[in-house]
């Protein structure tokens, strides 16, 4: 009996001292970088740069009458890729060197399932050609003729996609054939025009559950071909249900490198808020190439599973809309260089 009475009174010590150091950890750790709170099941949608604004109230139209995440973000980043005046996203696209417009896609829910499309060419909602490939397909992504070809096949009109802008700007381009990656919103066209802004959106529905979606007409005047970060799992998107979800805009190639989304994700898995997930994935970005660093532009996006969200950049320019029931509005996300 009395062996018993010592076990127990061993036991209860150990599990007060467990209890305690928890604690401890726990005050600790919400310092500096809170750990993850209760999903709060409150819906919100975020979304890169300031027309990423219309694209949220498409989104949140879907959350606000109880759909799915998956589902708002396909809706919500419809409307870029449906606006000719937007020359980095689906229809009005700039093309690559050949004068061809192709588009990059992506999209996850929060069973991780995806699918992704790459160098799709004459089919405006690039978006919902990936979640076809993600829910019709055992595969994660189609590129190409392939892409195009599964699309045509499935009930996608072909269309041409180079609208009479955008051709001129190229055939203007062609006489120089000059290309040189400059700092600020990723690279900059004659005349301060914007090369591309991938619009990259997250969202939370009032499940708690997440989801993703990423697309692009990708780097103006790129070679015929090139795929950035923003069809690629992990680089240009990532969604983990139990953490967080990150998406990124810039030079995909810097994001590919470190497959930051996913990096983003995991910091934020470690206890680190969303902005300084961003701000640790930009800087590894810095550390890498410091000077070809200081030349382009990276920006990521995160919102964390408790509704918590943030970004940051590697220069100033980079901004994102957020939509929740709170408040609607645009932010200018931190940056590491002035």
């Amino acid at each position: 009996m009395s062996d018993r009475r010592k076990f127990v009174k061993f036991s209860l010590l150990s599990s007060a001292a467990i209890l305690a150091g928890r604690y401890l950890f726990a005050k600790a750790a919400t310092k500096d970088a809170p750990l993850p709170a209760t999903v709060t099941n409150d819906p919100i949608v975020i979304s890169t740069w300031d027309f990423g604004k219309d694209a949220n109230t498409a989104a949140w139209e879907v959350l606000r009458k109880g759909g799915r995440a998956v589902d708002a973000v396909e809706t919500g980043v419809k409307i870029p890729e449906a606006d000719p005046e937007n020359q980095t996203v689906g229809l009005g696209g700039r093309p690559d060197r050949d004068g061809r417009v192709t588009l990059d896609a992506c999209i996850m829910d929060e069973n991780s399932k995806c699918g992704s499309v790459a160098c799709l060419e004459h089919v405006v909602h690039a978006i919902s050609v990936a979640r076809m490939v993600m829910e019709k397909t055992p595969h994660v992504m189609l590129v190409g003729d392939g892409a195009t070809q599964f699309a045509l096949e499935n009930g996608f009109k072909k269309e041409n996609l180079l609208t009479p802008k955008s051709e001129q700007e190229w055939k203007e381009w062609l006489k120089k054939e000059k290309y040189e990656p400059q700092k600020n919103i990723e690279n900059m066209l004659p005349g301060g025009v914007r090369n591309h802004d991938t619009i990259g959106m997250v969202a939370m529905d009032k499940n708690g559950n997440l989801g993703g979606a990423c697309t692009t007409s990708g780097m103006a005047y790129k070679m015929h071909g090139r795929v950035g970060d923003s069809p690629i799992i992990g680089a240009g998107l990532y969604v983990d249900n139990e953490v967080g979800a990150a998406t990124s805009t810039g030079v995909g190639e810097e994001v590919i490198r470190i497959v930051g989304s996913h990096l983003v994700v995991e910091l934020m898995r470690q206890g680190l808020e969303p902005e300084e997930a961003c701000k640790k994935a930009v800087e590894r970005i810095a550390a890498r190439n410091p000077e070809q660093a200081k030349l382009v532009q990276v920006g990521f996006l995160a919102l964390h599973k408790s509704g918590r969200f943030g970004a940051y950049a590697l220069q100033k320019g980079f901004s994102y809309a957020v939509k929740n029931g709170k408040e609607e509005k645009v932010y200018d996300a931190k940056h590491l260089y002035s």
